[in-house]
């Protein structure tokens, strides 16, 4: 009976330690099939650039808007929307034959006057010599007057003699009084025909002027992007009728806001977004500050110029950054987040090399990652790649 139950506690005893030994190989299976090889990162702050975003939109640095200077119906339209035209290309023509009128009546005008000019330089010149004439017979009728006095002091000519004479000098120097007022007269005359000349020709300068207003031209080189006029419209004055910007320079305005002002300098350069380019980046630089905020949004327009770019046009909307001073961050690879719902985690490794489960609040993504605003300290373990292989708890080797 004895010797029975010596085997019977022998096989229970070899039964418990095989037992046991199997249970052990299961755990160290389980423990090395649960174990996950991941690459992990330390935590440091590290300098990151403060960036400040604004939006605006796209707009050419020179737009013209036309309008017609006088009344009158479009005759002709020469361009549509999106047409490039050059600098003194005609766009638009108004009837002009009003105009026209008046240009050929101040041309007449202007003949008239300057064939009465012809005339009386004609006729001041036969005053000219009817007066050199008339002042010659004067002289002469004076000096045979003096003579003549002289003599009938001596009692050597008749009173009669002398008062033929005399006669004579006096009509000589009537003469020669009309010849110098016909002369004089005939002046006043020229420059009363010269005033009309002058006059004349002032009309026709601005009837000339006025004739160019009916020819509405391109002040720049551009593309037409608005028309507003078709023919048979009768244009006025002020009204809208077609539009010209320049498509070769272009400027991003941005609203920014008051509190941000004050960090923003001319010159500074910023990082252009503009989204229906595929968000591809160019370099702005702020050239101009409307000095006066908008009331309503408490914000101010900054415009950037844009390098050239075949793909802008007026209208776009555009992101500026700024950088508006530096900071210290934690910064991890968009890798190591995971976010469930509203939430935002990492698998931080504790001092046992165990995953745990931490929740974060990011801020702004930069080119190197996303900034973590809270959650993680200087110093903890994150994973950073693997991450859709580790579970709560799992054991981690470092790669």
């Amino acid at each position: 009976m004895k010797k029975m139950l010596a085997i019977i506690w022998s096989v229970a005893t070899i039964m418990t330690v095989t037992g046991c030994r199997g249970a052990e190989r299961d755990d160290r299976a389980a423990e090395a099939h649960s174990t996950v090889t991941a690459r992990l990162e330390k935590v440091a702050p590290v300098t990151v650039k403060e960036t400040y975003h604004a939006v605006g939109t796209v707009r050419s640095k020179t737009i013209s808007t036309l309008s017609s200077k006088l009344m009158g119906y479009v005759t002709a339209v020469y361009v549509e929307e999106g047409d490039h035209v050059k600098a003194g290309q005609l766009l638009i023509q108004l009837d002009d034959r009003d105009v026209r009128a008046q240009w050929r009546k101040a041309q007449a005008g202007l003949t008239e006057a300057e064939q009465a000019l012809e005339e009386v330089e004609r006729a001041i010149a036969a005053a000219e010599q009817a007066r050199v004439a008339a002042e010659a017979h004067r002289r002469l009728a004076s000096a045979t007057y003096k003579r003549y006095q002289a003599l009938l002091e001596r009692r050597s000519v008749s009173r009669q003699e002398f008062d033929e004479v005399e006669a004579k000098y006096r009509s000589a120097v009537a003469e020669a009084n009309r010849a110098d007022e016909m002369l004089r007269s005939l002046q006043a005359r020229k420059r009363q025909v010269l005033a009309r000349i002058d006059q004349a020709k002032a009309e026709m300068a601005s009837a000339q002027t006025i004739l160019s207003y009916a020819k509405i031209t391109s002040p720049i080189t551009g593309v037409v992007t608005m028309k507003n006029v078709d023919v048979g419209v009768l244009a006025s004055p002020g009204v809208p009728l077609l539009t010209v910007e320049d498509d070769r320079a272009y400027r991003l305005e941005v609203l920014v806001e008051e509190s941000q002002l004050n960090r923003i300098r001319l010159g500074d350069e910023a990082t252009v977004t503009i989204a229906a380019l595929d968000d591809v980046h160019l370099r702005g630089i702020v050239r101009e500050m409307v000095p006066a905020a908008d009331p309503a949004s408490r914000s101010f327009v900054v415009k950037l110029d844009l390098p050239s770019h075949p793909g802008l046009r007026s209208g776009l909307f555009g992101k500026a950054q700024f950088v508006t001073g530096e900071k210290k961050a934690i910064i991890l690879p968009s890798s190591a987040l995971i976010e469930r719902g509203q939430l935002t985690a990492v698998y931080v490794v504790d001092e046992t090399n165990r995953a745990r489960l931490r929740l974060v609040k990011t801020g702004k993504r930069h080119d190197d990652g996303v900034e973590i605003l809270s959650g993680l300290h200087s110093g903890d373990r994150v994973i950073i790649e693997g991450v859709e292989r580790v579970k709560e708890g799992s054991k981690i080797r470092e790669s």
